[in-house]
């Protein structure tokens, strides 16, 4: 019994030795992070901001998508990916045909994403295994 807590002992006083030394890295976060952080925030509120217009929306369920999976989707993005779209959009001309080329490029995006298997937003595409 006697070998049974000194053996017992010595493989917990092991595990709290282990534990102790586990990593933690703190740091402190620069004005340039966080100017960039709040500027990626903007970019994309600034893209759900145009998706949430309503001539967007009527043309999104015209397509039979759901504008919910659409927001959903610019939420998974990322930062790069946030920023073409913005630039896209401010570089089309104005009018209907902006609205229209945003349209078509959100649902290539979306069906190269259901492809791929990251999204699952149409179901008459089949993810590539």
């Amino acid at each position: 019994m006697k070998l049974h807590r000194r053996v017992t002992s010595f493989i917990l006083s092991i595990f709290l030795i282990n534990m102790s030394f586990g990593t933690a890295n703190a740091g402190m976060l620069g004005n340039a992070a966080i100017v960039a952080q709040s500027e990626q925030t903007a970019e994309r509120e600034a893209l759900l901001g145009q998706l949430r217009r309503a001539e967007i929306r009527e043309q999104l369920l015209a397509m039979g998508v759901q504008p919910e999976a659409v927001e959903t989707r610019v939420r998974q993005l990322s930062n790069a990916e946030v920023t073409q779209l913005n630039q896209q959009i401010a570089d089309a001309p104005a009018g209907s045909s902006s609205i229209l080329g945003l349209l078509v490029l959100l649902f290539v995006l979306f069906v190269v994403t259901d492809i791929i298997g990251a999204t699952d937003i149409f179901p008459f595409v089949h993810p590539v295994k």
